[in-house]
């Protein structure tokens, strides 16, 4: 990055105007300073994001300032948290304005959306490198956790499952499918869309949730984990779109139920609660126009089956994305 500076590519592309209330210092010291509200937690979380890793390496800037943040959004959703601060810490190969100004752009924009300050970060030169720190608030005692299924409750999806994973396959093959069909498929690799407002409203009739980046059969199996529980999940009721399904009456030699079930990179959420609490879920999602799917029930197993349409156990051979697979 000859001829730049760290502090003016900062003060170029990233000191943003937006400003929130409960933040005494930003950008420009050595640390922010920041004033939690009274009476929540802080809920934190912080994801890396690498070219050719987590995302193609062709992938255009301004879906990569989006997605960056998206996934930390989805992570505060997990916890039915309110987002507020973010920091960024970017590695660049190369001081490109043009990619800089439209990744800028976009992450500002989806900021905004959420109401989140940008309060700080670091940037260097290196293969492209993402990772974005998100904090946000809950009522104290309120945030959803992975250790609050019990036997008897009933499991809850948001959306649907395996378009991103789908998305992947479809880039090397780039005549298929229909020009249409393709563009809203990669649209949920590029952009998925946090649930962050859902969240935080059923979050008073469930206490247990996670978001859905590895893979449902990985990430529910951390709530079973967490929660020492078992759960049946019934395939059949596993949501997919319109245009999964068109793929999967026209594409051959693809392995539609690996995607379904392990895919990754769904980012939606995934509740456990009461089945008392179902009409609940249910209002609150049709009335801001999300599909919710019942897919299954947590049991004392402390196994995860999944079960076919003539009833018997599916084979689970890949529970979804892991770093370091190939060591």
């Amino acid at each position: 990055m000859t001829g730049t500076t760290e502090f003016s590519l900062i003060q170029k592309y990233f000191s943003y105007d937006f400003k929130r209330d409960d933040v005494a210092l930003g950008i420009g010291d050595d640390c922010a300073l920041l004033n939690p509200p009274s009476g929540k937690q802080l809920v934190m979380t912080v994801d890396t994001l690498v070219a050719g890793v987590h995302f193609p390496v062709a992938t255009s800037a301004e879906d990569i300032g989006y997605k960056s943040l998206a996934v930390n959004l989805s992570d505060l959703a997990a916890m039915g948290a309110e987002p507020a601060w973010a920091t960024l810490a970017i590695t660049l190969p190369e001081n490109d304005p043009e990619w800089l100004e439209k990744f800028s752009k976009s992450f500002q924009q989806t900021l905004h959306a959420h109401d989140v300050q940008l309060i700080g970060g670091d940037t260097t030169q290196g293969p492209l490198t993402i990772t974005v720190q998100l904090t946000g608030f809950v009522d104290q005692g309120r945030a959803m956790r992975r250790d609050a299924a019990k036997p008897g409750d009933k499991i809850y999806l948001t959306g649907n499952l395996g378009d991103a994973a789908l998305a992947l396959k479809l880039l090397d093959v780039p005549d298929l499918p229909a020009p249409e069909t393709r563009t809203v498929i990669i649209k949920k690799l590029n952009r998925p869309m946090p649930r962050v407002e859902f969240a935080q409203r059923v979050a008073e009739h469930c206490a247990c949730a996670i978001d859905l980046s590895d893979g449902l059969i990985a990430d529910l199996g951390h709530i079973l984990k967490a929660s020492h529980c078992g759960a049946r999940v019934y395939f059949d009721r596993l949501p997919v779109s319109p245009e999964f399904r068109e793929c999967m009456v026209h594409l051959d030699g693809f392995d539609f139920n690996r995607m379904i079930l392990s895919g990754g990179d769904d980012y939606e959420l995934c509740m456990v609660t009461s089945e008392k609490n179902e009409s609940a879920l249910f209002s609150l999602a049709e009335s801001m126009d999300l599909l919710l799917t019942c897919i299954g029930e947590i049991d004392s197993s402390e196994a995860l089956t999944v079960i076919s349409s003539n009833g018997e156990s599916m084979e689970l051979t890949a529970t979804g994305y892991q770093h370091f697979s190939h060591v």
